[in-house]
């Protein structure tokens, strides 16, 4: 289970590059540029109800989530930026630790003025959204955690070991010069080894996505994402050590051929109320290789709590 675990290791209406096309958001969908400590985040929002806040990961933006969203915005309102340095919004020099980055959700909702709201995140959106969760955790009423390690929770260590991993160290000008115009080339590897179903990770899909990354400063940003990750397991560390932990309730979801049932076993490691979910048939891309499933299941445990 562990070697599974590891390997997987508009208003203005929403307007994507003319390369491609990938999945809509409704219509009524809106983008705001929202500015807050020191960066300007490209936010999505639509519906009416209660907040949820959709958090992406590397490999994609805040456009992974439309299926989810079409899904929501009838009865929630939903709120979907790009993260710092990712996708449309601004590339600053600093700041990429997933503490800092918890901040500037924070400015996000106060924009917005959202008080209390569930989280919904996928592979770093994860890691930023842990680090939310526990600076405001009496805000964070359900919390759906997606498919990636929280750093210095659980097997974190052992998870640094994987070879599959080697991402996490790659970084720099010379990594820079090396992938600079093979944008594609760089993220296929991940589409492809990660996927249960590459071909379900569409070329559409891939084109849009390899555009954004492409973007000045876009390559530089994701990177700085890994690097941060030292930092965010010190941080993530001295949470845990003070024997604080998440009280609100954990639905960890791991897609089966991923991380699996042992998404919950490691988030059982920060929090005491945590139910486990599979993503039968997909890898790491569950939007994109089941997404009715993973609507279901977070759709489902949003409903529990209302």
């Amino acid at each position: 289970m562990l070697k599974t675990f590891m390997m997987a290791t508009a208003a203005v209406c929403i307007a994507f590059p003319a390369v491609a096309q990938v999945p809509a958001f409704p219509p009524a969908f809106q983008t705001r540029e929202i500015q807050t400590n020191g960066v300007t985040l490209h936010v999505r929002v639509g519906g009416h109800g209660p907040a949820v806040l959709l958090l992406h990961g590397y490999g994609e933006t805040g456009d992974m989530w439309a299926p989810l969203a079409d899904a929501l915005d009838e009865d929630h309102t939903v709120i979907i930026p790009d993260l710092r340095g990712m996708g449309l919004s601004s590339h600053p020099d600093g700041g990429f630790d997933k503490m800092n980055q918890g901040k500037d959700m924070q400015g996000v909702l106060a924009a917005i003025g959202v008080q209390r709201f569930d989280l919904v995140t996928h592979d770093i959106g994860n890691m930023v959204g842990f680090a939310l969760a526990t600076q405001q955790p009496d805000r964070v009423g359900r919390f759906v955690l997606i498919d990636a390690p929280v750093p210095g929770v659980g097997p974190w260590d052992e998870v640094l070991k994987n070879p599959l991993l080697w991402h996490f160290r790659f970084g720099g000008p010379d990594m820079e010069r090396l992938v600079a115009g093979r944008e594609r080339i760089y993220l296929d590897r991940f589409w492809n080894e990660f996927s249960a179903h590459p071909d379900r990770f569409d070329e559409a899909s891939r084109d849009h996505y390899a555009a954004l990354y492409a973007r000045p400063g876009g390559m530089h940003s994701g990177f700085a994402q890994f690097a941060a990750f030292d930092q965010d397991a010190t941080d993530n560390r001295v949470w845990l050590a003070t024997g604080a932990r998440l009280n609100m309730p954990i639905l960890a979801i791991g897609g089966e051929n991923s991380f699996g049932p042992m998404m919950a076993t490691v988030m059982r490691f920060a929090g005491t109320n945590v139910s486990e979910g599979v993503v039968p048939d997909s890898g790491h891309w569950i939007m994109e290789e089941n997404p009715d499933a993973t609507v279901a299941l977070v759709r489902g445990f949003l409903e529990a709590g209302q």
